[in-house]
Parts: C-alpha cells; sequence; structure tokens
C-alpha cells in the first residue's frame, strides 16, 4: 500500500509544472514501463502488480538501482492517469537532450503540436521509420505529458526531443526542408532527397507563417476522396515518412 505522500507525488506529476520543477515524469502501463526498464533513464520508483513481477521478474532483477513496491491495480488507477492500468507505474528522470548534431539521414519537425496524443504517436512513428530525433517548436506539448508517454508505446525511450526556436533551427541547417502543404508536389511523384528536414505542423492551422518561410520544398498527400477536409498531423506525418523512406536506397 502506498502512503499518502507518495500518492501526493505521484499526483502531483500530472502537472507540467511539477515535471519541470523536479525534472522527474510518469510512465504507466505494462509495456511502457517494460520499455522503461530496459533503456537507460533513471529510475526512482517502480510500483507493479504481482502479475507484472511474475511476467517480467528477470528484467526487474537487471535493474537493481530500481526500488520496486508490490501494490494493488486499483492503486494504480486511483494515482495514475491511465483509465485502465493493472500493470506498473514508475517515476522516471528526464533526460535533457540536445540539438541533432549532423546533416545526414530524415529528421522530423513539428511545429505547434497541442494534442499529446498526436505528439506521442509521432514518437512512435518515428521510432518504427529509425527517425532518432525529434525537434519541436517551443509550444509544442510537453514530451513527458503522460498521455505523450502512454501514447508512444514505449518509443519514448527510443527517440529524443529537442524544443527550441523552430524558425531559427530551420534556418541553421543546409538540407532540403518539406512541409506538408495542401497545395505541394503529390508525395507520389516527388523525389525525395537523401536527407533532411520533414515539417508537421499543427493539428488546427497547419505549419506556422514564420515556420512556413523556412520550408524549401512543399509536399502533399493527395486526396482520393475529395470531401475530408485534411488528415491527422500523425497520420499525415506517417504517410509521407513511408514514401520519404522507402525512396532512400
Amino acid at each position: 500500500m502506498t502512503n499518502p505522500m507518495t500518492t501526493k507525488i505521484i499526483k502531483s506529476l500530472h502537472q507540467k509544472k511539477y515535471r519541470q520543477e523536479t525534472k522527474k515524469f510518469l510512465v504507466e502501463g505494462t509495456k511502457n514501463v517494460a520499455e522503461l526498464l530496459r533503456s537507460d533513464f533513471k529510475i526512482d520508483n517502480v510500483y507493479i502488480t504481482v502479475d507484472f513481477k511474475k511476467n517480467y521478474g528477470e528484467l526487474l532483477a537487471s535493474r537493481n538501482d530500481v526500488r520496486i513496491q508490490i501494490v494493488e491495480a486499483a492503486e494504480l488507477k486511483a494515482f495514475g492517469t491511465l483509465e485502465h492500468n493493472d500493470g506498473a507505474l514508475a517515476i522516471a528522470i528526464q533526460k535533457d537532450y540536445s540539438v541533432p548534431k549532423g546533416d545526414t539521414g530524415v529528421i522530423l519537425a513539428l511545429d505547434e503540436i497541442r494534442d499529446p496524443g498526436n505528439l506521442g504517436t509521432l514518437i512512435r512513428i518515428a521510432d518504427w521509420y529509425g527517425i532518432k530525433h525529434i525537434v519541436c517548436s517551443a509550444s509544442c506539448v510537453d514530451w513527458y505529458n503522460p498521455k505523450v508517454v502512454a501514447a508512444s508505446m514505449g518509443s519514448f525511450a527510443r527517440v529524443e526531443g529537442y524544443y527550441t526556436d523552430l524558425p531559427i533551427y530551420l534556418r541553421s541547417k543546409k538540407v532540403a526542408k518539406l512541409g506538408a502543404f495542401l497545395d505541394g508536389s503529390s508525395v507520389h511523384t516527388y523525389q525525395f532527397p537523401a536527407s533532411g528536414i520533414l515539417v508537421i505542423g499543427s493539428e488546427s492551422h497547419g505549419i506556422s507563417k514564420e515556420v512556413s518561410k523556412c520550408i524549401t520544398e512543399k509536399v502533399t498527400i493527395p486526396s482520393f476522396g475529395g470531401k475530408a477536409e485534411s488528415l491527422n498531423a500523425a497520420v499525415a506525418g506517417a504517410i509521407i515518412l513511408d514514401r520519404w523512406k522507402g525512396s532512400i536506397k
């Protein structure tokens, strides 16, 4: 059984303010906590059910630097953020990622992505396509928001996120900077470069004016139905990355 102070600490990490002050964050659910344990993240505490211990005993034993406590599934639900969590919850230490170095490969840049589910899904998509770095505008949702971490399905442990003034970052790069627009070249015929940056804009307004000025190539995903107004940011990112990565020999 967790004590009231522990519950208070965990619940405080639901809020960005306390995550920033403490440099800690929550990881919830069986898959995400298992991925956390496999990573090189420093971990304060892990709260697990008996079933999690039974299924991941060897993994837990490999992290003898971590404090582990057995709790009931009802407790995980009570002090966590997930509607359903019958496995585990952990308090981990945030990493301070630095700006990606070098101009080779594909980097994903996000402009004003506010929805936690979209950012988490984009992290997962980047991981799928072997992209190690995501550069976020300062107005993007917090990388360590519990909903972002949950939606990443463990990919937060393998992809690095860096927050910066996006126009300044883009202007500093001498590579192709592709932006997703409605009036760009079709991704089905566009000749993707070997290296570059893909910029995905916000769910509501697309790529902002300042960031648009930095784009060197506009690309679009043609609509075959003609009635849907737009695509979800994460879906658009996945389609473009699939075409881009698939074109690199």
